[in-house]
């Protein structure tokens, strides 16, 4: 397993810590929606403040694009983060300057402080190196406890490590104990569950994943490119008509490997995505012209399931329809409950997968393991560096 520095080998003990924190929550008329990913950074914040440590909390929120973008400011994070700690949380107005480092330096011991948000500056996200200085100047110690940004070399997440001692935090030690599984030596059969609206969003994870998996459940917007790949007319199901040579060739070498490939045996169409719309079940050889496919249907979901029930690992990433829009949750919610009742390891990776559980009320035993990393826990699983990841390494 891979051995990173850890907040358990370095004395904090009243030392000012910089700690990288992914509080990119989902913001709804200008209030949280979901704020797991906060509560996910508690156990490192809290062992902090119990050695008495100034803690400066970094994070993006949103995507910014390198501008000051009112909505997306921090003070609604810093308010529940405030409420969850039961102690006041200071929102700075910038996370970089003269004002900055002197509200830093006036902390004292258990104090919280959240920086604005890291993405309001375009040097964040190009890894600028007087921008990773500015940072390090607010820290004589830091934490990365942000796994859901690992894989970017961002100045946040990789330049500032570089500058000062830094060690990773509860979280990320947790997700790469829990993701190393699937990296290293999984059971066997391993399946990976792809989904999610576009092929170009996964092609490369199919790709990666296909010398380490025993094979693929795939379903969601992804399936209809594939689907068409292979000689189907797939209606007005979402296509990326210029990832289709990437496609037949990701089903070729499949083949040539040995892989089990299951797409869509059958299909839940209608004229449109919107709620209460006529909708019915057609195999994918059916697929009307003027409809789109938005789910997957009955005898897909029951050969998704023996594959499941027969899985010792499995690595799930993407909805396998428009869970949004009922009646398109069907898929998702029963292949969800076909692994709740698995006897496999698994680790759910990526935002959408994890709202859509969370929105159908799926409650996961101990052996399902939600990542807060999307790109990152694929990436990680697929046996990628992480560059967040780098400057912990002992």
């Amino acid at each position: 397993m891979l051995r990173l520095r850890t907040l358990r080998d370095v004395d904090v003990t009243e030392k000012r810590t910089l700690v990288r924190v992914d509080f990119n929550v989902p913001l709804q008329d200008g209030t949280i929606a979901d704020d797991g990913r906060i509560r996910a950074s508690l156990p490192t914040i809290q062992h902090l403040l119990e050695q008495r440590a100034p803690v400066v909390l970094m994070s993006h929120l949103g995507r910014p694009k390198g501008k000051v973008v009112p909505e997306l400011r921090m003070d609604p994070v810093a308010q529940r983060l405030s409420e969850l700690l039961g102690r006041p949380v200071k929102k700075l107005d910038d996370c970089v300057g003269p004002d900055v480092e002197e509200a830093v330096r006036s902390l004292s011991p258990g104090d919280v402080v959240l920086l604005e948000n890291l993405r309001f500056h375009v040097e964040e996200q190009a890894n600028d190196p007087e921008f990773a200085q500015a940072l390090a100047r607010l820290g004589e110690l830091y934490v990365n406890d942000a796994f859901g940004t690992a894989h970017r070399k961002h100045a946040s997440t990789y330049g500032v490590a570089r500058l000062l001692p830094a060690v990773a935090g509860f979280l990320v030690q947790t997700e790469v104990e829990r993701l190393s599984r699937l990296r290293e030596g999984p059971e066997r059969p391993y399946y990976a569950l792809v989904g999610g609206a576009k092929l170009s969003d996964k092609i490369q994870v199919l790709r990666d994943l296909l010398p380490r998996v025993d094979g693929f459940l795939l379903g969601g917007g992804i399936a209809f490119t594939l689907l068409k790949a292979q000689g189907y007319a797939v209606g007005r199901s979402l296509v990326d008509e210029g990832l289709l040579p990437d496609a037949e060739g990701f089903l070729k070498e499949s083949e040539a490997q040995g892989k089990v490939v299951e797409l869509p045996r059958d299909v839940v169409v209608a004229p449109e995505l919107r709620p209460g719309v006529p909708a019915r079940v057609v195999r994918v050889e059916e697929i009307p012209e003027g409809e789109m496919g938005l789910d997957i249907g009955p005898a897909t979901v029951e050969a998704f399931r023996a594959r499941v029930e027969g899985a010792r690992s499995l690595l799930w990433a993407g909805p396998l329809g428009a869970f949004e829009t009922p009646p398109f949750h069907e898929g998702t919610r029963r292949v969800a409950e076909a692994i709740a009742r698995s006897r496999a390891f698994a680790v759910i990776g990526g935002g959408d997968t994890a709202a859509a559980l969370k929105s159908l009320g799926i409650e996961l035993p101990e052996n399902v393991y939600v990542s807060t990393g999307g790109g990152a826990a694929l990436e990680f699983v697929s046996g990628k560096s992480l560059p967040g990841l780098e400057p912990l390494l002992p």
